[in-house]
């Protein structure tokens, strides 16, 4: 046997530290390792499975572009609430670069979630998706709940209330705020004012983990984050400007690559065809109408006034 360096017999002796220091059996591990099989990319990441997840309700071909870009949207929140996570894990002992570089990993996905919107803009035959869009009824974009929670992981709850709202409801419970969010406009029928089947499927669903999220994240969502830090640090211009392109990611950029697409999908010149599900798109997606920001303060007077126009 070649003689084991004294590097190999150092790391050796940690390992078997952490295992007897939990109570387990070192050399049993050890014997574990030796009959173990390497790991292969395949199942890592278990592409036989992930590539099994796409279930098209119809035979049109491009129903497949629309429903594997949808999962990677999906994988995207969910790395960017990975990031939310680990920020409000350390809200108590927050530092200024481990906040500023969350965000910032965040925004990478956001911008690569808006810079990857011409596959669903460009990416299918308007014919094929008015054919198969029918098959999906009542389901819609607008059930995501991931991009829900991004949304109340990023600022204080008043912030997500319809504008005509927020101002009354400011101070009340989140209960009571929830009945008036945002999002609640997108899913009534334009003529009618009444809930979509979209919408109230989607409440009974999510309704009561979203209240406990929000609850949760009163003092751990990024603003509140932010409004605990000393002074300095929230003079620090890394942080604000990571703080600023997550606002215009979330509410601005990403509604207005939507809005694009349901123009180019469901204006036609003599109507406007109904998004799935009911949603009001027209009034639902452009983000000059539902004037949602993050940290309002955060910007001028004249960015304000300009919001969702640039």
């Amino acid at each position: 046997m070649e003689n084991i360096d004294e590097e190999v017999i150092d790391l050796i002796g940690k390992i078997k530290e952490k295992y007897n220091t939990q109570g387990q059996n070192f050399k049993s591990y050890l014997e574990g390792l030796l009959y173990q099989d390497y790991t292969n990319y395949w199942d890592y990441i278990a592409v036989d499975s992930l590539l099994t997840l796409q279930k098209p309700k119809t035979l049109i071909p491009d129903e497949v572009i629309f429903i594997i870009y949808h999962q990677i949207t999906e994988l995207y929140f969910k790395l960017a609430l990975h990031e939310f996570e680990q920020i409000s894990a350390k809200a108590k002992n927050m530092d200024v670069k481990f906040f500023t570089d969350r965000v910032k990993r965040i925004n990478a996905y956001f911008n690569n979630l808006t810079h990857s919107f011409d596959i669903m803009v460009d990416g299918m035959e308007p014919e094929q998706f008015l054919k198969f869009r029918m098959s999906l009824l009542p389901a819609s974009g607008f059930q995501s709940a991931q991009y829900r929670k991004i949304e109340m992981f990023a600022t204080s709850f008043d912030r997500l209330v319809d504008k005509n709202k927020r101002e009354e409801l400011k101070d009340k419970s989140i209960e009571e705020q929830f009945k008036f969010i945002y999002w609640q406009a997108g899913a009534t029928e334009a003529e009618t004012g009444k809930k979509t089947l979209t919408l109230t499927k989607f409440e009974q669903k999510y309704g009561d983990e979203f209240l406990r999220i929000a609850n949760q994240n009163v003092d751990l969502n990024l603003w509140a984050i932010y409004s605990s830090l000393s002074e300095v640090d929230k003079q620090n211009q890394n942080l604000i400007d990571e703080l600023k392109k997550l606002d215009l990611n979330v509410n601005v950029n990403w509604p207005l690559m939507h809005y694009k697409s349901a123009v180019k999908y469901l204006q036609k010149p003599k109507e406007e065809v109904a998004a799935t599900g009911g949603t009001n798109w027209q009034k639902y997606l452009p983000p000059r109408f539902q004037l949602r920001i993050f940290y309002p303060d955060l910007f001028t007077q004249e960015e304000l006034a300009n919001w969702g126009k640039f």
